[in-house]
């Protein structure tokens, strides 16, 4: 693993960062030597690769789903920094013009989507903003260019809203965004949970007290509240594992019980 040749201007290098954690448990190399000593912390507590890689399995299960349903425009929400089955590459197996709007506030994710992003169409952008800050995304001119309201949008909140605390209130950003949508519009959403490891929770939030964000584990009920205006599509909101898996083995992957997931639909 190697640091990124350059800093960009507002980054504190020495201050892990949740994002670039997520990428090294994912086995990127868009990380610092403080991102990686905080994730080998983490990663010692329990199979904290084999749960990213299981959350990420689940959002190219989801989009897909989504996708099949006809919604050919998505935003996702702290995006992170770029990997494999990415939004735009899962929505467009089916719907090849689907329309995708990114959003990050880490500048180092901005700086590597936007490189990976350069030359591609123009169905696809990167907003710089805070998911705590609903209407700055929902009125910002590149989601206005790519996406009609009037028209069924699947919104992907993975692994981001328990890096909100309660007084930031996860449920009230989720509402905003709802609010927006129109009819037969999807909520994509993974949250962490400490229900089956409550002790190990523990110790990984004292971790992340270090960080840039905080890391808030949720109950089912709490995550379940998320998805208050929608349909829930079966089988719920579910360990990440149940959730409609491609293959029997899915189910066996390792801290699987630390994710809780669904898909809703607005009526």
């Amino acid at each position: 693993m190697t640091n990124p040749p350059r800093v960009p201007k507002g980054i504190n290098p020495h201050i892990p960062n949740a994002a670039r954690m997520y990428d090294y448990y994912l086995g990127g190399k868009d990380n610092f030597a403080a991102d990686r000593a905080a994730a080998e912390k983490i990663m010692a507590l329990g199979p904290s690769r084999e749960i990213c890689l299981a959350n990420r399995r689940f959002l190219g299960r989801a989009v897909r789903q989504v996708a099949g349903l006809g919604i050919d425009q998505f935003i996702d929400l702290g995006t992170g920094l770029p990997n494999q089955n990415n939004v735009h590459e899962v929505a467009r197996e089916i719907h090849p013009d689907a329309h995708v709007v990114y959003v990050d506030y880490d500048p180092v994710v901005i700086v590597h989507a936007r490189a990976l992003l350069a030359g591609t169409d123009s169905n696809i952008t990167i907003v710089h903003a805070d998911v705590r800050e609903p209407a700055t995304i929902l009125d910002a001119p590149e989601t206005a260019k790519l996406i009609d309201f009037n028209r069924p949008v699947g919104v992907v909140f993975l692994g981001v809203l328990h890096c909100l605390t309660d007084a930031e209130d996860p449920w009230g950003v989720v509402a905003a965004f709802r609010e927006r949508l129109a009819p037969g519009s999807a909520l994509i959403l993974s949250h962490l949970t400490d229900d089956a490891h409550p002790e190990v929770g523990k110790a990984a939030r004292e971790v992340y007290d270090e960080a840039d964000a905080p890391l808030i584990h949720r109950g089912h009920e709490a995550v379940s509240r998320m998805f208050e205006g929608f349909d829930v599509l079966e089988p719920g909101v579910t360990h990440v594992g149940d959730w409609r898996p491609d293959e029997a083995w899915e189910t066996q992957l390792a801290g699987g019980e630390w994710w809780y997931v669904g898909v809703g639909r607005k009526p």
